[in-house]
């Protein structure tokens, strides 16, 4: 039987920056707007570090044996207790991002038909949202799937869009206007936007998912990776930075679509609506492909024994129905709890828990790249002080993270954190006295 063709290093680019690419971004103007054009120091930190972060993950994934992600990873230097661990706290901060898109998706939608959403309002289409693409998940992956590959280019295409021709509406009167909106200082500027601009890479360590199947992949994961992250954060810091000498950042901050706003000031309404729309499509059709993955984190850390069982049951179509059920549950409560004034408060409020809880799979990952590299017998090689310059590089960028999310955020991840402790406790049994 002949080969699978597989995929060359530019095939492999363009998959990493189009997973990168999805609905992360469409409300991250309004959020940057309240630092401005300074914001462009946070984009640049980001890009770095999500660099760094997305070469060590490459690595993992090129030379650990164990499976699960980077639960396996973590496995290396922390034990069963590390792969729960991050399987307990990227499973969260899923079920956090995705009540943050779910966010994005009322926002361009009711701006979309014209609707204005009070506070309630808001938190039950937020929550209607979430119920209609996890029962829309109830029939398989594949029909969302196909969904899913259609719409997120009503994400990719306007960002492309202005990235290119809103350089033609750009007032440089306008941009110095928006550099620095509240008057901060520099350092607290970038601390303020960081954990936006991070919100945006998250999931470049799913990047290293397709070395089975791309030629050399020792050479080409670490390449398209690499080229991947830095042609979605060039993408990123042009096309929100071009808004800022094309809007007043008054406006920016006050809209809940302002990639909508900016088509609609370039070529008018109908372009702005055609925007909004599109978007709202992308946000939902994106949402789909996370619900479905949520539950499917959670059934794989179930088939293991980590999660409870309810977890690892599907239907003939492949859906775990009462996983979903249970997670829909979960974020309506969530969705309850992060009530707030503006849409775009609650939607920072969500994203900068997400991003801590992510952070956390993310250290314990790159904390256990030398275990990784060592037991492959890297030692002593470039490749090894590569691959650990990346990994300390990583964490310390993590770590900085972690602070620029506020104190509000840092208490309730630690708190989620510490919860995971004792659900392992209570289950350690099954997987520590079988070391006896």
């Amino acid at each position: 039987m002949a080969e699978a063709k597989k995929m060359n290093v530019v095939q492999l680019t363009i998959i990493t920056a189009v997973n990168m690419m999805g609905s992360g971004i469409i409300m991250l103007p309004s959020k940057l707007a309240q630092v401005g054009g300074l914001s462009i120091v946070s984009w640049l930190v980001t890009a770095v570090g999500s660099t760094l972060l997305a070469y060590a993950f490459a690595k993992c994934g090129m030379y650990s044996k164990k499976a699960g992600g980077m639960g396996g990873y973590a496995e290396y230097s922390f034990g069963k207790s590390g792969n729960f661990m991050c399987g307990f706290t990227y499973g969260i901060s899923l079920v956090i991002a995705n009540i943050a898109i779910a966010i994005s998706a009322v926002g361009y939608g009711s701006t979309f038909l014209n609707i204005t959403l009070d506070p309630i309002s808001t938190c039950i289409a937020t929550i209607a949202v979430l119920w209609i693409t996890t029962l829309a998940n109830f029939g398989g992956a594949s029909i969302t799937g196909r969904i899913g590959s259609v719409t997120i280019w009503g994400v990719i295409g306007p960002i492309f869009a202005i990235s290119i021709c809103g350089w033609f509406f750009f007032s440089g009167d306008q941009y110095a206007a928006n550099w620095n909106y509240n008057n901060l200082p520099l350092g607290e500027a970038a601390v303020n936007a960081i954990t936006m601009t991070l919100w945006s890479f998250l999931g470049l360590e799913s990047a290293c998912a397709n070395a089975d199947a791309v030629e050399n992949p020792e050479k080409a994961v670490p390449m398209a990776v690499l080229i991947g992250t830095m042609g979605c954060a060039v993408v990123y810091i042009v096309s929100t930075n071009v808004m800022f000498g094309m809007l007043p950042a008054t406006e920016l901050v006050k809209s809940n679509a302002p990639f909508g706003l900016a088509f609609a000031t370039m070529w008018g309404g109908v372009a702005g609506k055609t925007v909004m729309g599109l978007m709202t499509l992308a946000c939902i059709g994106s949402l789909l492909g996370w619900q479905f993955t949520v539950a499917n984190v959670f059934k794989g850390s179930a088939d293991v024994g980590y999660f409870p069982k309810v977890f690892t049951e599907v239907t003939s179509a492949g859906a775990p129905i009462k996983g979903m059920i249970i997670l829909g549950i979960v974020q309506t409560l969530l969705a309850l709890m992060t009530i707030s004034p503006s849409l775009n408060e609650q939607f920072e409020q969500l994203t900068n828990l997400a991003v801590i809880t992510n952070l956390v799979p993310y250290i314990m990952s790159m904390a256990a790249v030398y275990v990784i590299m060592k037991t492959a017998g890297k030692s002593g090689t470039s490749e090894m002080s590569k691959s650990m310059v990346a990994a300390v590089l990583g964490v310390i960028y993590s770590l900085y993270a972690c602070y620029a999310s506020g104190f509000e955020a840092m208490t309730y991840g630690a708190l989620v954190t510490f919860l995971g402790w004792p659900f392992y406790g209570f289950i350690a049994d099954r997987f520590e006295m079988k070391k006896d």
